[in-house]
């Protein structure tokens, strides 16, 4: 991405050498990053495009557009800004409503004049796209529907009817994506309403292209009309709730297929669902299971890895005269305990049974020892000198479950562990250190920030530079502030230390931060 006024002119230099349909893509892509600038070179550049009366080409730049979300919402925006200041003063969408015509104007200058400041000319610009219709075309015209202006909203929309109603096929993809965009906005559901009403009367080939198709919000709003109206057979639902990429549709799709398998009592149905390797999908199906009365199926399930799963199946245990908690006792006892068992340990068990969790802490497999250290936590059974040595794990999953554990007790750790933890190689032992070093004293935790400021892990140094900017404003002295300042109690030794750390710091945390961050060590100065 390029920014400032020298890379506006490189942008629109490069965008001058480049073909017109690459110009627009150039731009589009410039646009979708945040530029305001590229939004005048992406209107530039549909106008060129359409200047050379080549309909195919025009079409496939509005295809351009309309491909990457947000742009057409961002350049309908950007035209209506006030055109008597700043830089839209000179708007070329302004110069392509002068010169529209309905009859002789291509695609993208119907698109480009349909966002025109004066009104009358958004009407005809809508007129021409319902006159003329290309579904390339479609997004700037649903956009309309919710016009400020009466004459050009209602023609927008009873365009838009009757393009729907008369061809839904080749017109609905291309309106959906933005209707659900305009969903949220003050008279921007005429459009969604129109496209569920389209859809409810298409033929089915279409409602089935546009399932698969789309965004997550596309494809969900899709599958909900699905699941209300019932086109999803019971296989088909199963296939949804088992490979779907969407864990909202898969969620849902669970749900209607074991309540399809528990009306019609099809309870392989439900034991195949309980098989999946998606949790929501797992505890939807032992749920049914249980409404059936499978209640010895349900409770094989006390192992299991997911929370909700465990709960669902040690309910029916108890049904059943199960022991839950002596269950994951022995589970856990076992050479290789599933991680569920430990985990349903901390659900169930006590502090008395820390013993059998402190023994998985030196096990060979290091899930097991994150497992065990995430459960003694929670049945508050740390001991800090149990658990200080796989703070240098070879894996980063247990050094994070220890560093979590230790943050309680932290001051119980020795600073210089910590200290080198912070200047260790390993990026998840440095974020270790540091998290346990930021409850100390105002001067440890600023220290600790200057050091991580210039730490080569870009996530690493840039909580270091907030949380020194977040010292340093706090330790600015302001007229308005009604609490006092935080307290920098060094020693000159010291002083003198955070003074250089500072000056190195200086370049990554930024000019005002520097600035507040010395006048706050100068006030802090020993016999100052």
């Amino acid at each position: 991405m390029i920014w400032g006024k020298r890379g506006s002119e490189v942008q629109r230099s490069a965008l001058a050498e480049a073909e017109p349909l690459e110009a627009v893509r150039l731009a589009v892509d410039s646009a979708a990053a945040g530029r305001w600038e590229a939004l005048d070179d992406l209107v530039e550049a549909l106008i060129d495009v359409d200047a050379g009366d080549d309909e195919v080409a025009a079409r496939s730049a509005l295809t351009l557009v309309a491909g990457v979300a947000g742009v057409v919402d961002r350049l309908d925006r950007h035209a209506r800004q006030a055109p008597w200041s700043g830089p839209y003063q000179e708007s070329p969408v302004r110069r392509v409503g002068a010169r529209f015509s309905v009859a002789t104007s291509g695609p993208g200058a119907m698109a480009l004049a349909s966002m025109h400041g004066d009104g009358r000319i958004r009407e005809r610009a809508v007129a021409a796209m319902v006159d003329r219709p290309c579904p390339e075309a479609m997004p700037f015209l649903v956009l309309r529907t919710g016009d400020w202006v009466k004459p050009v909203r209602d023609r927008a929309r009873a365009g838009l009817a009757l393009l729907l109603a008369d061809d839904p096929g080749g017109y609905l993809p291309a309106v959906l994506p933005m209707s659900l965009r305009l969903d949220a906005r003050l008279r921007g559901g005429f459009a969604v309403t129109q496209v569920r009403a389209a859809l409810l009367s298409a033929p089915a080939e279409v409602r089935r292209g546009l399932l698969g198709s789309g965004d997550a919000r596309q494809r969900r709003f899709v599958f909900d009309i699905f699941l209300a109206q019932g086109w999803l057979p019971l296989p088909e639902l199963m296939t949804f709730a088992q490979s779907d990429s969407d864990v909202r549709i898969r969620a849902y799709a669970a749900e209607a297929a074991c309540r399809a398998a528990v009306w019609t009592r099809r309870h392989d149905v439900l034991r195949r669902l309980a098989r999946s390797v998606r949790a929501e999908v797992r505890v939807v199906a032992l749920t049914g299971l249980v409404r059936v009365g499978q209640d010895s199926d349900v409770a094989a399930y006390l192992d299991d890895d997911a929370p909700l799963v465990r709960a669902v199946a040690r309910d029916a245990a108890r049904r059943l005269g199960i022991d839950a908690r002596e269950h994951y006792r022995t589970a856990t006892g076992a050479a290789e305990p599933a991680l569920g068992a430990i985990a349903g340990l901390a659900e169930t068990g006590s502090a008395s049974d820390a013993l059998l969790l402190r023994r998985l802490l030196t096990h060979s497999h290091a899930r097991i020892r994150a497992q065990a250290v995430r459960s003694l936590r929670l049945l508050e059974a740390i001991v800090a000198q149990e658990v200080l040595p796989l703070l240098r794990d070879s894996s980063p999953a247990v050094v994070r479950e220890v560093t979590t554990a230790l943050r309680p007790v932290a001051g119980t750790v020795p600073p210089s562990l910590l200290w080198q933890l912070l200047g260790d190689a390993r990026v998840e032992l440095r974020r270790s250190g540091y998290r346990l070093l930021r409850g100390r004293s105002v001067d440890v935790q600023l220290r600790a920030a200057l050091i991580l400021t210039v730490d080569s892990d870009p996530r690493l140094a840039e909580r270091g530079k907030a949380d020194v900017t977040r010292l340093a404003r706090d330790g600015a002295r302001t007229t308005w502030r009604r609490t006092p300042p935080p307290e920098l109690s060094v020693t000159a030794v010291q002083h003198g230390e955070l003074t250089a750390m500072a000056a190195r710091a200086a370049a990554a945390i930024g000019e005002v931060t520097s600035r507040m961050l010395t006048t706050w060590l100068a006030d802090a100065r020993p016999g100052a």
